[in-house]
């Protein structure tokens, strides 16, 4: 059965606080399995019979305003994609000793012009790359120091974001998605 990975924005932060077992029980409602959270921000692992990423994507956003009664966005991932996120270096030694290395994972690839908008951004603290989906961030200074944030990325390219991690994205992939990872129900 596939696996596929799922980013929940805005979960466990601005005071909307969700248990990880109440999202495992919204994602099984859905008739996923092998459901499992992988730290309490909003990162949820499943297999899905069947499914593309944006049918999948819908389904889960229904669900969790259901359950939850907001909207939570959701950025889903095959397991290749995601092993393909992980082992991206966009910055290769330029990010050795940077403060983070972060990836926004978005709905869609962004339209014609949007590196050169995301190259608009770059200061001497901040640096960013453009993959598909996927917008890679060099920050080299504590992000609580940058004017860069979640905020300013979706209003610059006009699309729902969420921020994680490179190093939980790679610990995520070597876990789940490496070849042989296998299900743990």
């Amino acid at each position: 059965m596939p696996r596929f990975f799922a980013f929940l924005r805005a979960v466990n932060v601005g005071g909307r606080r969700v248990k990880m077992e109440e999202l495992r029980r919204v994602f099984e409602s859905l008739g996923f399995s092998s459901v499992e959270t992988f730290i309490a921000s909003g990162n949820v692992v499943f297999d899905a019979a069947r499914g593309e990423a944006a049918r999948l994507e819908g389904r889960i956003e229904e669900a969790l305003r259901g359950a939850l009664g907001y909207e939570v966005t959701t950025f889903v991932r095959t397991r290749e994609e995601l092993a393909s996120v992980a082992a991206c270096e966009p910055f290769g030694r330029e990010a050795d000793g940077a403060a983070a290395l972060n990836v926004a994972f978005l709905k869609e690839a962004p339209g014609q012009g949007a590196a050169s908008k995301l190259s608009a951004l770059k200061t001497e603290a901040d640096d960013f790359r453009l993959r598909g989906r996927e917008v890679y961030w060099l920050c080299r200074t504590r992000q609580s120091e940058s004017a860069f944030s979640n905020a300013l990325l979706e209003k610059t390219l006009g699309l729902r974001a969420t921020l994680r991690g490179v190093p939980t994205v790679r610990k995520m992939a070597e876990k789940y998605a490496a070849p042989g990872a296998r299900s743990s129900g």
